[in-house]
């Protein structure tokens, strides 16, 4: 009998391509009869994947091959907002990911296939599955909070006609089954409060009660309460807490960048500085990056700060001349107990004994990491589900202390930019 193949099908962003890839290994090390193909696609633009799939290639794995899914021909995801997006360009790729599928099915193939494992924001391609009579499974590189509001989302549209949209700018507190707390309007991912993101949420809702199951980066240890209760609900298919999915051995993109960092790092007493960093595409406006620095530089502590661009296109780049965005003179003072970088080697830097507070966009990756390592986080989310992120770290586990829970992306606000005081941020710090 031909051993199993699996499909796995990630969003064609760094952060959900690191997770999967993670989550395939444990397939593929639990079981020797067991391989995986891992679909690539691509954006047209670089969303970090390119180099770590070129990572992957240069350090095969048993049993694990990459197939990159051709671009569509299709562009009518460029007429959607930031909002659907993903999911539009996700639908534009399903018959390219037909095809592939199919190939994969001549009698020739050396492998039987035996299941999908689809990202929550990929779940299109469950439509695949099902015509071909293959079992899928959805994966959420998110924990279990944000699976708990999609579903109580879809519970509150469709089964009690409520519009969700109301939420917006609200001060409502809504009480989610699968949460302890009740939880703040203003903490929901602004995509499900859109109203052309909420019906893409409802959509992942409809599709994930298809499968045949749902797997989750987070184990019971840390969402308790959140995990257990889906677990317990009868009405969604079962759920599997398989996480902490990291790569904590990861290799550093510029390695002589990197040893410079770890090198500053080694030469501060244990426990002393304090990590800043918001993600690849976190950034500030320029008022608000003058406040931050006026509190790292009154609170004496040491500090090590990933700084990046405002612009969309260039927020994976430095600043050129970091003189024109700091206050004066700040690099001069600080010289001897702070180092300004561009791009972070997060778990190296998160590891080190040195490290003693990380001020996070809370990212789910990064949470998870700052748990692993046992980094205390102060939080500073700016967009997607971090928002929510931050609310159960601080609120529902007690794990964290808030800078701003509700703090906007200053690109992707509608409203006014809330800039938060140096005084607030150090205060924060000092904890």
């Amino acid at each position: 009998m031909k051993n199993a193949e699996i499909i796995f099908v990630p969003a064609p962003a760094r952060g959900h391509l690191i997770s999967m890839v993670e989550l395939a290994k444990l397939f593929i090390k639990r079981n020797e009869s067991v391989s995986v193909t891992i679909f690539i696609i691509k954006f047209p633009f670089d969303t970090g994947v390119n180099s770590y799939v070129e990572s992957l290639s240069q350090h095969p794995i048993p049993r694990f091959t990459i197939l990159e899914i051709p671009p569509s021909d299709s562009e009518s995801y460029k007429s959607h907002n930031h909002h659907t997006l993903l999911t539009a360009f996700i639908e534009g790729h399903v018959t390219n990911v037909r095809d592939q599928v199919m190939a994969m099915r001549q009698p020739d193939y050396p492998t039987r296939l035996a299941g999908f494992v689809v990202d929550i924001f990929c779940v299109p391609v469950i439509d695949v599955a099902r015509e071909l009579s293959i079992p899928s499974y959805v994966y959420s590189p998110s924990g279990a909070g944000l699976l708990s509001i999609v579903l109580h989302l879809q519970d509150l549209t469709e089964f009690q006609n409520k519009d969700i949209s109301e939420y917006e700018n609200s001060d409502a507190q809504l009480s989610v089954p699968y949460f302890r707390s009740q939880v703040p309007a203003k903490v929901l991912p602004a995509i499900c409060l859109d109203k052309a993101g909420s019906q893409l949420m409802l959509l992942c809702a409809r599709k994930l009660r298809e499968s045949k199951g749902v797997i989750v980066n987070t184990f019971v240890e840390l969402e308790t309460y959140a995990v257990e209760s889906l677990m317990a609900d009868n009405k969604i298919p079962p759920v599997y807490a398989v996480g902490p999915n990291l790569n904590i051995s990861a290799g550093d993109e510029d390695y002589d960048e990197a040893a410079d960092i770890l090198k500053w790092l080694d030469e501060k007493p244990p426990s002393s500085a304090v990590f800043l960093c918001f993600g690849s595409f976190g950034s500030f406006p320029q008022d608000q990056v003058k406040e931050i620095a006026q509190a790292l530089e009154h609170s004496g502590h040491p500090f090590l700060w990933a700084l990046r661009l405002i612009s969309i296109e260039s927020r994976l780049k430095r600043y050129t001349n970091l003189d024109d965005i700091l206050p004066p003179g700040f690099l001069e003072r600080t010289s001897g107990t702070g180092k300004i970088i561009g791009w972070a080697p997060q778990v190296a830097v998160l590891s080190h004994p040195a490290v003693g507070g990380f001020v996070s966009h809370c990212g789910w990756n990064s949470i998870l990491e700052s748990v692993w390592f046992g980094v205390p986080v102060a939080t500073w989310p700016l967009y997607a589900e971090q928002q929510l992120n931050a609310f159960e770290m601080v609120n529902e586990l007690g794990m964290a202390v808030d800078i701003c829970i509700d703090y906007e992306d200053h690109v992707l606000s509608k409203g006014e930019v809330k800039i938060i005081e140096s005084k607030i941020v150090e205060s924060k710090k000092g904890r």
